[in-house]
């Protein structure tokens, strides 16, 4: 009985070959007795591996595409509307389409000191946010390192650090006027004022955040100062002062374009003001998006910088 289970049923028919011999050649597209059983079994199960995959597309598509799409649809909408509702002076989106065409078409033309492309305002605006926001960074956060590692400093600047962070960026742009004598200077101090309390105050806290029990074993082995900042503080802090510089660069470029409608000059935030004043409404919505989606860069790939960085303990 044991054999009986592994012999194939068609050993007991009394002419199995003769009819397979015969039945070959005459019908070669039926299915042979022969046949590996395997074969069914194949064809049925591809279907079935091909589903996770189709209902993993569907659900990308409507978790992560569709939303986009339907904000994007949703604004156009709604500027439509507003466009079209009485005497606005808002241009519709096909009229801002054409606009854009005809502007980015020679971003980078020059036709006097201040009639330059959107690319050349683009660029000379990140020129002053970049030379700020480096200076910043130079300054801001060294402080904040010693601001968080020695108790005597920290009681002495945060007052003053809780005193004038509230203040605004453009309150400090007529001290720059008078200091330095010069719009782009005022500009590049401003830039630096907004974006150093950030950097000093995410460094601060990410020095005083370090565990005691590292500060007490570099006592105990009598570490330097130095060793101290590069073996423990700075690979423990790095999450917290890359989230500093995040903040401050999205800082600094809100408040450029601010600064420059006040002193003039090439950079997107005149460029707005000088198409203000030709009553050019397509060209400033056209600066927003530009805005925007400059900002939008330079936040991303900071985000995925600090990601490298980041613990999940800091990430929550």
């Amino acid at each position: 009985m044991v054999s009986a289970v592994f012999h194939s049923p068609l050993e007991g028919l009394p002419t199995p070959k003769a009819t397979i011999h015969h039945a070959a050649p005459m019908a070669p597209d039926n299915a042979s007795p022969t046949m590996p059983p395997t074969q069914p079994r194949a064809a049925v199960a591809t279907p079935a591996a091909a589903t996770p995959t189709r209902s993993r597309d569907l659900r990308f598509l409507w978790t992560g595409v569709l939303p986009p799409v339907l904000g994007l649809v949703f604004l156009i909408v709604v500027w439509s509307v507003v466009a079209g509702t009485g005497n606005s002076g808002i241009p519709t989106p096909l009229q801002t389409w054409t606009q854009a065409v005809e502007v980015f078409s020679d971003p980078f033309y020059r036709a006097g000191p201040n009639d330059q492309g959107v690319g050349w305002n683009v660029l000379m605006s990140l020129q002053r946010v970049g030379i700020g926001f480096g200076l910043a960074a130079l300054v801001g956060i060294p402080a904040g390192f010693a601001i968080g590692r020695f108790e005597f400093l920290s009681r002495m600047f945060n007052p003053l650090i809780s005193l004038l962070r509230p203040v605004s960026p453009l309150a400090w742009l007529p001290i720059g006027l008078l200091v330095f004598k010069g719009a782009n200077p005022a500009a590049i101090w401003t830039i630096f004022i907004c974006s150093i309390w950030p950097m000093i105050i995410n460094t601060a806290v990410g020095v005083q955040r370090v565990p005691q029990d590292y500060m007490n074993v570099a006592r105990v082995l009598n570490l330097s100062e130095w060793k101290i900042f590069t073996r423990i503080l700075f690979p423990a802090v790095l999450p917290y002062l890359l989230t500093g510089v995040r903040l401050a660069v999205g800082t600094a470029w809100l408040v450029i374009v601010a600064a420059e409608m006040l002193t003039g000059g090439v950079g997107i935030g005149f460029w707005i003001w000088d198409e203000w004043n030709n009553l050019n409404v397509a060209s400033i919505i056209i600066a927003i998006f530009v805005i925007g989606i400059v900002g939008l860069v330079l936040e991303f790939g900071l985000i995925k910088l600090a990601s490298l960085f980041t613990y999940e303990e800091v990430k929550s």
